[in-house]
């Protein structure tokens, strides 16, 4: 059975390509040593890509500061401060013009795996300090009420008790009309943590969209059981 290392960018003529129906085998020129036999046995190198959002460089706008030590990241902004670990497969570097350059240390799928990942997840960082993220629920149903108590968001949604749910550190929470929660922080992962915490009480029910929906949220509705007709 022929096997494909990786589907990217080809060195060769269209007219020399062979598919894997007729027996040859793709493989990537950084996934195995060159070999002088490689053309009379039918197999096709092909060049890996870098990822295109991997290799997109990270603006630092003015007011942020960086802190790089190893695989240790500190990014410092006027919402506050935010630190992470990378893994040993994916390197951080920072140019004279202060963008961050992510890049891979080893070129293995592990690692270009998580190339665009920690790219994101950076970019989200620089983002997170300076602009901050937000997530917006609506509650709908008769009686869904939701209040601030201290550090806490205390929702009535229906049960027999009270659903009290403590704030997590660096995140925000705003109720408008008793109905509308703004949560808002730098952290975009504990920003949507915390918001898919409070919907999965009560998720949206697709025959009267009574529960908790994202306000961008589109439930698709269903129509109910109809009596036999007389």
């Amino acid at each position: 059975m022929a096997s494909v290392h990786c589907a990217l960018s080809v060195s060769a003529p269209v007219s020399a390509l062979r598919t894997s129906f007729n027996g040859d085998a793709l493989v990537c020129g950084s996934c195995a040593a060159p070999s002088s036999s490689s053309a009379s046995a039918g197999v096709l190198r092909i060049e890996c890509k870098e990822s295109r959002i991997g290799k997109a460089p990270i603006d630092v706008p003015s007011g942020v500061t960086i802190q790089l030590e190893g695989q240790s990241l500190v990014v410092k902004g006027p919402l506050g401060e935010l630190a992470r670990s990378y893994p040993r497969e994916v390197l951080l570097t920072r140019e004279e013009t202060g963008k961050i350059i992510v890049t891979r240390a080893v070129d293995t799928r592990k690692a270009r795996q998580m190339h665009g990942l920690f790219r994101t997840l950076t970019d989200n960082m620089v983002v997170g300090v300076t602009k901050g993220f937000e997530k917006k629920l609506q509650l709908i149903g008769v009686g869904y009420r939701a209040a601030l108590d201290g550090k806490d968001l205390t929702l009535n949604l229906g049960f027999s008790h009270q659903v009290r749910l403590p704030i997590p550190d660096g995140v925000n929470v705003k109720v408008e009309e008793n109905t509308r929660l703004t949560i808002s922080g730098r952290d975009k992962c504990a920003v949507g943590d915390f918001a898919a915490a409070i919907r999965k009480w009560r998720p949206p029910e697709p025959y009267k969209g009574k529960g908790i929906k994202y306000s961008d949220e589109v439930v698709r509705r269903k129509e109910g059981k109809v009596g036999k007709k007389k």
